[in-house]
């Protein structure tokens, strides 16, 4: 197999990585919640419809709810009990969205032709490629998305339209958001079945070509993929350089595989699809071990964390009950964030539910929580040379802060990913990241 050494040619940070606390920590397995409030609404596209009433008794890992849209994903019952409630509860990305409210009984009664006793193993079975045929819809109904965050349903991304030829799969392992390390266990404990969900997703694209991407920072996850790619002579392991944000889809592509997605378009305009390495590991599950998708590996750590940890944690687990397990601090003026701290968003309350693109829990004390009044912009540029798109993000703030809404898409603005390296770098402490996003919402109304 090659080794690569490469990074994106266009922009990017290098904060703090702080990943010291969580990376040598294995995979902790969290009690299944109570109580477990499930969002209706947990990924890229249409909310699902349940399909179950209040009152009703429910299995762990029993379809709940669905959608007969194209681009939605189901949704499965996370623990065993009785659905109390179909009510608005509140939602970590912000506002409060639909959600079934399961009260748990203590048994964890799974649905029929799922072995628990398998999960904690790393591929303990083989993959039957000689149904291949029943893959695509057997992801689509484990209600598989984007792990890295992103939260786009699988079975859609491995479903590109037929001009569209896939030469690569490139499978996402940077984790370049600080404090996070839940890609990074996942490789060490893991690496056979993130393989065989990588082969699984081959298998559906019918490429040739696939490419494991970890930053260099992780080396032994480096070794770890490695060794169980052995004898796989179409994979090529990318060792990149640590860069934020490298772990971005279009600055994953340009660094490995040296193209540029034009603008206001996708990985598949230039022949790649991107997974993320849970993603893989979800696939796995799916298709060899009958599992949905009712839990997901975060890593929970911070400042104001007393007992950082990795965890398993199921779909639905309020956040203030992991928090107390790993011993969170809850002082005046602290913050938890949901994410990383560059792309991550911070909690109001702290009843919200983990959902599928919870990445993490970060808890920041008053003391690493600096306000910083935002100055003037100084036209010093530093915002353009950090980012990784090539856009002018004091331009874009300005616009949208200004209500002079013409020029915004002209400039790219629906380009921008809202990384927050421009925000991360500004000696003014400018709120470039609030104000792209608030022009956003304005030209989607």
């Amino acid at each position: 197999m090659k080794s690569l050494l490469k990074t994106f040619k266009m922009g990017g940070v290098h904060p703090l990585e702080n990943k010291e606390r969580t990376a040598g920590l294995p995979i902790e397995r969290f009690a299944a919640p109570k109580k477990a409030a499930i969002p209706l609404s947990m990924h890229l596209g249409a909310p699902c419809e349940p399909i179950v009433k209040k009152g009703e008794s429910v299995r762990t890992g029993q379809k709940i709810a669905d959608s007969d849209k194209a681009v939605s994903a189901p949704i499965h019952a996370s623990i065993t009990g009785t659905v109390k409630a179909i009510e608005h509860f509140n939602h970590p990305l912000g506002p409060r969205v639909r959600s079934i409210i399961i009260e748990g009984d203590g048994t964890d009664t799974w649905i029929e032709g799922v072995e628990p006793s398998l999960f904690d193993k790393d591929a303990p079975c083989e993959v039957d490629f000689s149904k291949s045929a029943e893959f695509l819809s057997k992801i689509r109904e484990a209600g598989i998305v984007g792990m890295g965050g992103a939260t786009f349903p699988t079975h859609i991304k491995l479903s590109p339209p037929p001009d569209k030829k896939i030469d690569t799969l490139i499978l996402n392992g940077a984790e370049c958001e600080p404090y996070l390390t839940a890609d990074h266990v996942l490789m060490l404990e893991r690496p056979r079945s993130i393989l065989l969900g990588m082969r699984i997703m081959q298998e559906i694209l019918k490429v040739q070509n696939v490419i494991i991407s970890i930053e260099n920072n992780k080396p032994d996850a480096v070794e770890a993929m490695r060794k169980a790619a052995e004898g796989y002579a179409d994979v090529t392991i990318a060792v990149c350089q640590t860069r934020y944000p490298e772990g971005g889809e279009k600055q994953l592509i340009n660094a490995v595989l040296g193209r540029e997605v034009p603008s206001g378009k996708l990985p598949m305009e230039v022949g790649s699809v991107v997974q993320n390495v849970g993603t893989a590991f979800a696939v796995y599950e799916a298709v060899a071990l009958h599992k949905p998708l009712i839990e997901r590996v975060l890593t929970v750590t911070g400042p104001a964390i007393r007992h950082p940890k990795n965890l398993l944690a199921r779909i639905g687990t309020p956040f203030k009950d992991i928090l107390n397990y790993c011993g969170y601090e809850d002082q005046e003026n602290n913050k938890v964030i949901m994410g990383g701290p560059m792309m991550g968003k911070a909690q109001k309350y702290l009843d919200v539910p983990v959902v599928k693109g919870t990445s993490g829990i970060l808890g920041i004390t008053a003391a690493e929580v600096v306000v910083m009044e935002h100055r003037p912009c100084i036209r010093c540029g530093q915002c353009v040379q950090a980012c990784p798109m090539g856009l002018n993000p004091t331009l874009l703030a300005a616009s949208v802060e200004n209500e002079d809404m013409d020029d915004l898409l002209k400039n790219g603005l629906m380009d921008c990913m809202e990384c927050g390296a421009c925000a991360f770098i500004c000696p003014s402490q400018r709120q470039l990241v609030h104000w792209i996003a608030v022009g956003k919402m304005r030209v989607k109304r």
